[in-house]
């Protein structure tokens, strides 16, 4: 995708507060932190990563193309430009900007760049509308569906994958243009302040809260501190902004007394809600249908998802109320609610491999309300099959660590598993299953497992794979889809 920033190195080393070295370029290109994804007239901002420091990779990014870097350590930038020549240069071949910190750089260019493109489409008598999510679970979901309900009405960005953190959302604003009507982002938080930054990026006009669950509590401490941050998206919101909250999570729904404005409500339980789900019926691939209860319609719709799970009710009705907030026709949003589906990987994905193996790729990330969802699923998809279940390691759990393995352990014996498989620390998750009567295997890593597995399994099963982006359990489902691809 390319940007609609068209702007100077000078004019963004301005906006960041920076300083310009070597020539001044336009930028005509994306915004990017991996080198690989440079493109001709692309920017390239050098993050120090965990495994690299972008520095070193300023010559691959000249290489294809880019223009310009913005950088914090000089040295390291013209060495990495160099790349292995003997010599130095005075000035290199590329404009680089010097920054302090190039993160908070980041974000200071896609801030100039969002309010530069709401200017240009009050000017025009239009609008560009930002949406966002948050939530312990189903962010992403709720992400793709409510992408796709407003890419039918309008030019539309959103994250890829999982963008959603003081790299990712800034990237994703910097892909906006003056012909995006939508710009959708997903916020996440593993510590207090962190949303705040992001909102900070980029001010909302539709914030939802989708369920205060147990996720990364190792950086908050308590389920009280998951809330207060969470929260912080409801701050966020511009002052006719408008609040959609989960009346299902008591946590959620006590944020209507922070929002600005007008507040929206969602039951998939049938409560007192603005929008809600009645009369929930699954089918045999644990799909549901629901008569559909929507501010704006006539009466209630009867709506078939096209997604697998019952707790997917709950991120259809999030990404309804984000699209009516974000000024959608209510008879659309109903209309197309059974045609949206999940486009990011590895979130309950089924897919039917060679040998009758039924696989569920869940393995994109795992607490235990992701895991208790996917779970419950489980029996619904699976039929009368032989259940295997595979879990890895639930990685910045905290001091919950070791009961949220047993949980999951009594659950995949209640979801009828003849098999867990564990990678990673997951002991007391395979002795609450053995206890049980479940047959358990435990590996020390992903690629154990996968050495194993194809011995472990039988043609026929059904295969649920749920686990930690971390601890590598995608790749065991990527492994079962490459050796059985039909």
């Amino acid at each position: 995708m390319g940007t609609g920033m068209n702007l100077s190195l000078s004019q963004i080393a301005a906006a960041v507060g920076g300083r310009l070295i070597g020539p001044d370029a336009p930028v005509t290109g994306p915004v990017v932190t991996d080198s690989r994804l440079a493109t001709e007239g692309a920017l390239f901002v050098a993050v120090h990563g965990e495994r690299t420091d972008g520095h070193a990779h300023l010559g691959s990014a000249g290489a294809l193309g880019a223009v310009g870097a913005i950088v914090s350590d000089l040295e390291a930038a013209r060495s990495g430009l160099i790349q292995g020549e003997r010599g130095e240069t005075e000035d290199p071949s590329m404009g680089l900007v010097l920054v302090e910190d190039t993160v908070t750089a980041l974000g200071a260019l896609a801030r100039t760049h969002l309010a530069g493109l709401r200017r240009t489409a009050a000017d025009r008598g239009e609008r560009l509308t930002v949406v966002a999510m948050t939530g312990s679970v189903g962010k992403t979901t709720t992400k793709d569906l409510t992408r796709q309900l407003l890419a039918a009405s309008g030019p539309t960005v959103a994250p890829r994958a999982s963008f959603n953190n003081e790299i990712g959302l800034p990237l994703t604003v910097l892909e906006a243009d003056e012909s995006t009507r939508y710009l959708v982002l997903e916020m996440g938080a593993s510590g207090p302040g962190h949303i705040t930054y992001l909102t900070d990026i980029a001010p909302l006009d539709v914030a939802g809260v989708l369920m205060i669950g147990h996720a990364h509590m190792g950086g908050f401490g308590s389920i009280e501190g998951v809330a207060a941050a969470k929260a912080e998206i409801i701050a966020g919101l511009l002052p006719e902004g408008v609040a959609i909250l989960n009346a299902d999570d008591a946590r959620a729904a006590a944020m209507a007394g922070l929002a600005p404005a007008q507040v929206l409500t969602f039951s998939a339980q049938g409560g007192p809600a603005d929008l809600r789900a009645e009369r929930i019926v699954l089918d045999e691939a644990a799909r549901s249908a629901f008569d559909l209860h929507l501010p704006g319609l006539d009466g209630p719709r009867r709506v078939q998802l096209a997604v697998a799970g019952a707790h997917n009710v709950a991120n259809a009705l999030a990404a309804a109320g984000l699209a009516l907030a974000a000024g959608l026709e209510p008879e659309l949003i109903a209309e197309r609610l059974g045609s949206v589906s999940i486009e990011s990987p590895h979130r309950m994905d089924v897919s039917e491999l060679s040998g009758d193996l039924l696989l569920i790729d869940d393995s994109y990330n795992a607490n235990i309300d992701s895991m208790t969802a996917a779970l419950a699923a489980l029996p619904a998809l699976a039929g009368g099959r032989r259940r295997v279940v595979v879990v890895s390691e639930m990685l910045e759990l905290g001091e919950s660590s070791a009961a949220d393995h047993a949980r999951t352990g009594e659950l995949a014996a209640e979801a009828g598993a003849a098999m867990l498989i564990g990678i990673g620390s997951t002991q007391e998750a395979l002795d609450a299953a053995g206890a049980r009567g479940v047959e358990v295997v435990g590996f020390d890593d992903a690629a154990a497992a996968i050495s194993q597995i194809d011995a472990l399994l039988s043609d026929g099963d059904a295969v649920l794979v749920k686990g930690s982006n971390g601890s590598g359990a995608w790749r065991l489902a990527d492994h079962l889809k490459e050796v059985r691809s039909r």
